[in-house]
């Protein structure tokens, strides 16, 4: 199933809905495609004219393959311009993943600040794209392409504060409007920032997510690249700080995000 099957399946069947392992990320279900079927969920309480803002994301458990699971959502205020809001996905009775969104209407304001420019990047068909290798990098990299254009691999030992590039869906999908969730999907589809300082595998993921959205968002479509770049702020222990953001391929910003991440090795 594409990302917009899933995206569609979820507004069906939000009760019963299975992740195929082509969607896996290890043994779990890709941490972007579960954090975009919550909101998927989320959306649909939402009255309109209310654009989404922010998500908050933990990562409480794996997501098993191949098993249904639920994904619900409850308001939990509503004012006259925000709606907050929790989602949840559930397996087994256990809760996998928690969400708080904001969403909320434009106000009128004087406050008008411009984003600060998109970084320089290399044009598309000057970057190293990640291959789907079946047994090697993670299953749902056959949907999701990505690009290198700052930075280094996961496991070559490079040691820049950046990594980045270029990221749009894989194959002949569907041409049809970019909504937020595959966005969602998009900007976590990149490995932690941290992975390519080790010189050997060795298992990261992300702990929580917090994503904001400008909005309204800009005019981007399934078939476009997007550009993104991640910086690490701090790493020690094992955890890794690291904060990233999403432009359109003529430089307008779509999302800032952070996460804080855990890496074995």
């Amino acid at each position: 199933m594409t990302l917009s099957e899933l995206l569609c399946a979820v507004r069906e069947h939000p009760q019963q809905l299975v992740i195929p392992a082509t969607w896996g990320q290890g043994r779990a279900g890709f941490g972007g495609l579960v954090a975009a079927l919550v909101y998927e969920a989320m959306r649909a309480k939402v009255p309109e004219g209310r654009a989404l803002r922010s998500l908050a994301i933990t990562f409480v458990g794996p997501l098993a393959l191949d098993k249904p699971a639920s994904f619900e959502a409850e308001v939990l205020r509503e004012g006259k311009a925000v709606s907050q809001m929790l989602g949840r996905a559930v397996q087994d009775g256990q809760v996998v993943t928690i969400v708080q969104g904001s969403f909320g209407a434009a106000r009128n304001s004087a406050v008008d600040v411009p984003a600060e420019p998109a970084p320089s990047m290399p044009p598309v068909d000057a970057c190293q794209e990640l291959p789907h290798v079946p047994g090697v990098t993670p299953e749902f990299t056959r949907y999701l392409a990505m690009r290198w254009g700052i930075g280094g691999l996961p496991f070559t030992g490079n040691t820049s504060r950046e990594m980045g590039g270029w990221v749009r869906q894989r194959g002949d999908v569907p041409r049809e409007p970019m909504t937020e969730a595959h966005l969602l999907a998009l900007v976590d589809a990149w490995p932690p920032a941290v992975l390519p300082h080790l010189k050997s595998f060795a298992p990261g993921s992300s702990l929580t997510w917090t994503i904001e959205f400008i909005q309204p968002l800009p005019r981007l479509d399934t078939h476009d690249w997007c550009m993104y770049r991640a910086v690490i702020e701090h790493a020690r222990d094992g955890y890794g700080h690291c904060a990233a953001a999403l432009w359109t391929p003529a430089g307008e910003l779509v999302a800032l995000s952070r996460q804080t991440v855990t890496v074995f090795g």
